[in-house]
């Protein structure tokens, strides 16, 4: 059967589990296989990306970042795998270096990670972070304002304007989704605002990145692939998800 015979469900159906295959479609190729023109397919990318489908870039789509959770709910998932990407990002963090750690599950782990007694000053808008950070004997400075029940941090005007104080050696940036064309994206207006202010203030930024973030874009963007130096990723992550990122100019590790 042809893409010209396919109900238009049925096509844009196909497309989801291209999505959730392979992270991404290209508009061309997708039309080129269904036997449809181009415009027909980028009709169907537009409707799925207004029914929260997918995200629209530039010649195709990519998948979305996964549904937006509490804090809390995302602690409770994947901990192993966390705790093996902290110990590699720790590896990655000089001696007395000051660190910026954003609002994230696997932000707290590096947390929990990072090393006493080598000097470092961590700050951080999320209270578990922090207070991670106290337990580990880390010399810790937590921004202040609304806490938001969902990304677990404060992210508002008083956050923002306590973090214009820092200047910090390495942003350890809180990641929804990572895509070459994307960048990195974040699920809410005010939360992708704030990371961006923090990068323009960090003279490096690092992600720390678990498989199902990685070419998935959120709705809001926050920089590109180009701001981003280092990024660890899981062992056992897409190896073209991985040369995508290194060919952006990333340096990469991989979590032993």
């Amino acid at each position: 059967m042809s893409g010209q015979d396919l109900l238009l469900g049925e096509r844009q159906a196909l497309i989801r589990t291209r999505l959730d295959l392979s992270g991404r479609v290209i508009a061309a190729e997708m039309a080129q296989e269904l036997g449809v023109s181009e415009d027909t397919i980028r009709r169907d990318l537009r409707e799925m990306a207004a029914s929260g489908l997918c995200q629209r870039v530039y010649g195709g789509a990519l998948r979305l970042s996964p549904s937006s959770t509490t804090m809390n709910e995302r602690m409770a998932v994947g901990g192993a795998r966390k705790a093996a990407l902290a110990r590699a990002a720790a590896t990655l963090v000089p001696a007395g270096a000051t660190v910026f750690l954003d609002a994230g599950s696997t932000n707290l782990a590096l947390a929990c990670a990072l090393p006493a007694g080598h000097g470092l000053t961590v700050a951080t808008n999320a209270p578990a972070i922090a207070a991670a950070l106290l337990e580990h004997d880390l010399t810790t400075i937590q921004l202040g304002g609304l806490i938001d029940a969902r990304s677990g941090a404060a992210i508002g005007a008083k956050a923002m304007r306590d973090a214009e104080a820092l200047r910090p050696d390495i942003l350890v940036l809180g990641v929804c989704g990572i895509d070459p064309e994307a960048g990195v994206t974040a699920g809410s207006f005010e939360e992708a605002e704030f990371k961006r202010f923090l990068a323009s203030r960090s003279r490096t930024v690092m992600v720390v990145v678990t498989n199902d973030k990685l070419s998935t874009a959120a709705p809001y963007s926050v920089v590109p692939l180009s701001r981003v130096a280092q990024a660890v990723i899981e062992a056992d992550a897409d190896d073209k998800e991985a040369a995508a990122l290194t060919a952006a100019g990333i340096k990469t590790l991989r979590a032993g």
